[in-house]
Parts: C-alpha cells; sequence; structure tokens
C-alpha cells in the first residue's frame, strides 16, 4: 500500500523547530505556515517538530531536546549541530529539514535545508563580527553536505550558486505565500478598531517592515518630501531603532532633515492580528528595500487589495510581477511620481488593486507543500 506521497511505507519528517516559539519572524511564519500545510496535504505521512521547547500551538507533534549549553549563541549552535540530528536519528526519522540557514555540519539523515537569502554574503555590512562570519561559514560547510536546498526565490537561488559555489541541480526553487488571514474582504469594524489602536491618518501611504540600512526607507521619505498634497501622511510602521546608526538609520532624523516631521506617523511595533487591516486602510503600500530573499510584506498588501510600490531588487520582481510598480531603490524622483500617481489617479489605483489581487493569488501554501514533498520524494 502506498501513501500519497508515492512511497511504500509512511514518510517520517523531522523538522528542526528552533524557530516555532518566533512567530514574527519570517522564518517563525515559514515553519508554522509549512507545517501546517504538510499535514493537510500529506495526512498519510507523519511531520514532528524537533525543538529546544514543547510548544502546544505547534501544527505538528514536538519532541523536545532541550539545549545542554546555557549561554544562548552556544545553546543554538549545540541544537543545531548535535541534539536536532542526535535526537532525528535516535526517533527514526526518514529525512530532516532545517527551514533556516542552520544545517548540521554532519547529518545523521538525508538533510534537507532551506536557505531564505544570503544577505551576509550579498551585502558586506551585514556580515557581522568575526564570530558571526564564522558562524556563517559553519552552515554554509554544512549546505554542501545536505541532500537538497530550497530557496525562496530565483534570486536567492542563484546567490546560493554564486556564493556558496553549489550546483543548480541541487537548489529547488519554492514560493512562500501570505498567511490566509490576509485578504480583501475585511470588516469595517475591524478596519476602524486598527485605525484607531494606531492613531492612524485617514489618508496615508504605508511602509511596513525593519529600519536596518537595507530597507533603504529614507530614500522613501525623501520622496515623499516632494509630494505637494500636505493632506497626506507617511507611516512607518514597525519597531524604531533604539539608537541612530549606519547600519539602523532612525528614520526621525530623515523626517526631520527633509523638513516632514509633522508629515510622518510613527505607530511603532504592529501587532501581527492587526497587520491585514493596516494593509487595507492604506493607500499604497511602499517598500524601497535593497535586496529580498522573498519580501512578504508586498504580497500581503497586494492579497489584501492594496497597491505595492516596489524596488526593483532581490527577489521582488518575482513577488510583485506586473501588478505593481517596480523602481530603482536609487531613484528618488521616480518613487514621487509613482506615489503621486496612485494617490490621485484613482483609475490607474484601481487597475493595480485588481492586479495586485490576481498576483497574490498564484502563491499558496499548499502549492508549497505539493513542491516541498516533491523535493522530499527526490531526497528519499
Amino acid at each position: 500500500m502506498k501513501n500519497p506521497s508515492g512511497l511504500d511505507a509512511v514518510m517520517r519528517v523531522a523538522l528542526n523547530g528552533l524557530f516555532l516559539q518566533e512567530p514574527a519572524t519570517g522564518t517563525g511564519q515559514y515553519l508554522r505556515e509549512l507545517g501546517a500545510a504538510l499535514c493537510a496535504h500529506a495526512p498519510a505521512d507523519e511531520f514532528s517538530f524537533i525543538a529546544p521547547r514543547a510548544d502546544p500551538t505547534a501544527p505538528a507533534p514536538v519532541i523536545v531536546a532541550p539545549p545542554r549549553l546555557a549561554r544562548e549563541n552556544f545553546a543554538k549552535l549545540e541544537f543545531e549541530h548535535c541534539a536536532f540530528p542526535r535526537v532525528a536519528q535516535k526517533n527514526k526519522f526518514t529525512l530532516a529539514h532545517v527551514p533556516h540557514f542552520g544545517p548540521p555540519l554532519f547529518p545523521t539523515l538525508p538533510t534537507v535545508v532551506t536557505i531564505h537569502d544570503l544577505i551576509p554574503f550579498r551585502l558586506p555590512a551585514y556580515r557581522g563580527s568575526r564570530r558571526v562570519q564564522w558562524y556563517t561559514a559553519l552552515a554554509a560547510r554544512g549546505a554542501a553536505r545536505a541532500r537538497a536546498l530550497v530557496a525562496d526565490s530565483e534570486a536567492s537561488a542563484r546567490d546560493i550558486e554564486t556564493y556558496l559555489h553549489l550546483p543548480r541541480a541541487k537548489i529547488h526553487v519554492i514560493y512562500l505565500a501570505a498567511q490566509s488571514r490576509f485578504h480583501a474582504a475585511l470588516d469595517a469594524t475591524e478596519l476602524e478598531r486598527v485605525r484607531a489602536k494606531y492613531h492612524l491618518p485617514e489618508r496615508f501611504i504605508l511602509y511596513l517592515g525593519g529600519f536596518d540600512a537595507r530597507k533603504n526607507v529614507a530614500r522613501l521619505i525623501a520622496a515623499f518630501a516632494h509630494i505637494q498634497a500636505k493632506e497626506w501622511k507617511l507611516v512607518l510602521a514597525g519597531k524604531l531603532p533604539t539608537q541612530d546608526s549606519a547600519f539602523f538609520p532612525d528614520p526621525r532624523r530623515a523626517a526631520v532633515e527633509n523638513k516632514i516631521a509633522d508629515r510622518i506617523a510613527l505607530p511603532g511595533f504592529i501587532d501581527e492580528a492587526d497587520k491585514p487591516a493596516l494593509y487595507a486602510l492604506a493607500r499604497v503600500l511602499a517598500y524601497p528595500s535593497l535586496y529580498e530573499g522573498f519580501g512578504l510584506p508586498p504580497l500581503e498588501a497586494m492579497a489584501c487589495g492594496t497597491p505595492v510600490i516596489s524596488s526593483n531588487g532581490g527577489s521582488l520582481p518575482e513577488v510583485v510581477g506586473d501588478a505593481g510598480i517596480l523602481l530603482s531603490p536609487h531613484e528618488t524622483g521616480n518613487w514621487t511620481d509613482a506615489l503621486t500617481h496612485l494617490m490621485t489617479d484613482d483609475a490607474r489605483w484601481a487597475e493595480r488593486r485588481a492586479a495586485g489581487l490576481a498576483q497574490a493569488q498564484k502563491f499558496s501554501w499548499a502549492r508549497a507543500a505539493r513542491e516541498t514533498l516533491a523535493v522530499y520524494r527526490a531526497v528519499v
């Protein structure tokens, strides 16, 4: 008797659950969404997380493998390279899947590794301390020993080829998706609740994400400063830097330098449950990032019916496609023009909204699960 995976016996997959308890991170969301989709798509197979701590909210059973080392950095290293492969082998799993760039140097089972991006290789400012560089080099050696690699985009796949010197045949591109809660049919009461909670203006352009240098928020502020319509605000959502630095430039300084501090709204950290309404309330999502391995915010915004203006860097053209407006992240004037057009031209805005909704439908976690299962089958 064969199961839906096409194998003669049940396929038992161990997923590294290190990021289970970090659902606000991209890796944590990927881990949970993929785990749930795998369980739904292949109920005859078995999927389990191996994690340092129990988690009753996980979409599949959790096998606890507590770290033996107390210091956080060493505990992470010990879990990735020792505890996870040891427990996976002990429990006789068919294969292991590490959903982040932290594969074991000595895998005990056939191993699949997801590499979301290689930002430290692409951008020198992100290479970190010598300890971080050593960890990255260790992860690169572990990736070379994996049976298969999964990349979020063709852009990331090219980076894996270029910087890790691994064969393209070993790399499988599997796109992420927005969670099902991101959709256009949101209740008016919910929209007004979120508007009141974060003191959002009536008419605004939205940026949602981090404020590290790669996000290029200063470029967006400079572009918005040239927009003459004073009734519009720029909402910069996300946790602000605790200190202004070259790596974490504080957007408040750029707002003052561009003389538009009174036209900038800073709601701070946004609860995950509130993000769909935040997108839906915005006229446009502006995303000027210099590089993304995938870029979930533009996809989430399109799923909520909000047009997107994005940079053309990294994977973003693959995510946004022809539905959004793609611009160089280095040319301020083009951003000002594109924002102005979507703020003032209702017909063009409606066209971009419809195109964005259609583009978002091309991505699904069911599809990601099917394609990931195909990689598993090829490996075992």
